[in-house]
């Protein structure tokens, strides 16, 4: 997502959806079910190898290379070659890799593909690593470790997180001549607050916030806060009071005029509402910090918490690195995962500021790259946070979600009737899970 994150958050778009197919039958070619852990030994300092580094956010590559300079000391005969794809090229590309046994030698993945990806063999566990005390599982959130484990089995190790907070833009507040809310502000406050904003500020062509067009910034928050789940059991829990009370809070915020229109967003995003200084308030993502560096108006913003509703709640989320399965090079590889997973590696990520290291007690540096924006509520978060809803075929899924919940949040058909369709069709997809 573009940093940007939506490459770390659930797939979305219609093609997606198209390309689930492909994904199965590329991970297919290399394999009919997880890989089996190769014997681990710590790699020598003397090793010698070339090896490919794949992830999809340019942004990053300074930091990366920081990184890279620090493991070139410890390895100094590992050559790494860096290998950026935009994220909206970056998994077709990977299935074609999976196909013809060429992945790089590590990559980034994200909890929407960690399952289809370690079920068809394409991922080494990192079995052999926690064993030796090469990397310790305990040094990151929970939620994180969990989530790129499968079957038991843990293949990833989380490099950075993400949670969901409310950037505001203090500027709009000003203008509007509304004092800024409460940092234990609830539902109904954040519905008024946007109402009032958008009706002081309409000379302006402002609004207050933006209706709920991607599930983990806006709507699994939502479901979640109202004590719901999207995913429960391995069925749909769209068909239930909470997760109808969660989209509902989105059909109301667009109707009463506190947020653009649904047409309004399909054309400008939210985030481009927000950067562009026509947005009082952006459900938004950690990561978002990055897009807001030379914005006219970075000395004027600042973060809330999520609004609380039957409780507290926000989706945390974050990419990990991860290792070919099928790599010639899986020692060389192994060596630079457990360097990336480690202390120092982390710390020089955060110090550019643009994401939250998952490495406990490394976030100072981010927290400090705004210090006039409140990024500590970010990190706060993390004690209420839940894991990112994903299945085996969670692209299946969010087509779904993209395609049926903008006719509930436009007014087009009661929610009820929206959030049946899809959790009946959710349950059929995920029924096919099994790739």
């Amino acid at each position: 997502m573009t940093h940007l994150r939506r490459g770390r958050r659930a797939l979305t778009a219609l093609a997606l959806a198209g390309a689930l197919s492909l994904v199965a039958t590329a991970c297919s070619g290399g394999g009919s079910g997880p890989a089996q852990p190769a014997a681990y030994s710590p790699p020598p300092s003397d090793l010698t190898a070339t090896i490919t580094y794949g992830l999809w956010d340019q942004t990053q590559v300074d930091a990366i290379q920081d990184s890279l300079a620090g493991f070139k000391k410890e390895y100094p005969n590992i050559t790494v070659n860096l290998s950026v794809t935009p994220f909206s090229e970056y998994w077709t590309k990977l299935q074609t890799q999976a196909s013809s046994k060429t992945l790089p030698d590590v990559f980034w993945m994200n909890g929407p593909n960690i399952q289809l990806y370690a079920k068809n063999g394409q991922l080494e566990p990192i079995t052999g690593a926690i064993q030796a005390g090469d990397i310790d599982p305990a040094n990151y959130p929970r939620a994180l470790t969990d989530l790129y484990t499968v079957d038991g089995v843990s293949y990833g190790v989380p490099k950075d997180m993400d949670t969901i907070g409310v950037w505001i833009n203090k500027r709009l507040f000003q203008d509007a001549g509304i004092p800024l809310p409460s940092a234990d502000w609830t539902w109904d406050q954040f519905q008024s607050t946007a109402d009032a904003l958008s009706k002081a500020l309409a000379a302006q062509g402002a609004y207050g916030a933006a209706g709920g067009m991607d599930g983990q910034t806006t709507y699994y928050n939502t479901i979640m806060q109202a004590g719901g789940e999207v995913l429960s059991d391995g069925t749909s829990g769209y068909d239930t009071p909470a997760a109808r009370k969660g989209i509902q809070f989105w059909t109301d915020l667009i109707a009463s005029g506190g947020s653009p229109t649904i047409a309004q967003l399909t054309d400008t995003s939210a985030d481009q509402w927000f950067t562009s200084g026509k947005l009082a308030m952006y459900w938004g993502g950690s990561w978002f910090r990055s897009a807001l560096k030379d914005v006219p108006f970075s000395s004027d913003i600042t973060v809330l918490p999520l609004p609380t509703g039957v409780q507290k709640a926000t989706v945390i989320h974050g990419v990990a690195n991860v290792v070919s399965a099928t790599s010639p090079n899986k020692q060389a590889a192994q060596a630079l995962q457990v360097y990336l997973s480690g202390e120092q590696a982390q710390k020089a990520q955060g110090a550019y500021g643009s994401i939250i290291p998952a490495f406990q007690g490394t976030q100072d540096a981010f927290v400090q790259s705004m210090p006039q924006a409140d990024l500590q509520v970010f990190l706060d978060a993390v004690s209420y946070a839940q894991p990112l809803p994903v299945s085996a075929n969670t692209a299946a899924w969010n087509s779904l979600e993209s395609e049926l919940l903008p006719q509930a949040f436009s007014g087009q058909r009661p929610v009820a009737d929206v959030t049946a369709e899809l959790a009946q069709k959710m349950d059929a997809a995920l029924q096919k899970a099994t790739p």
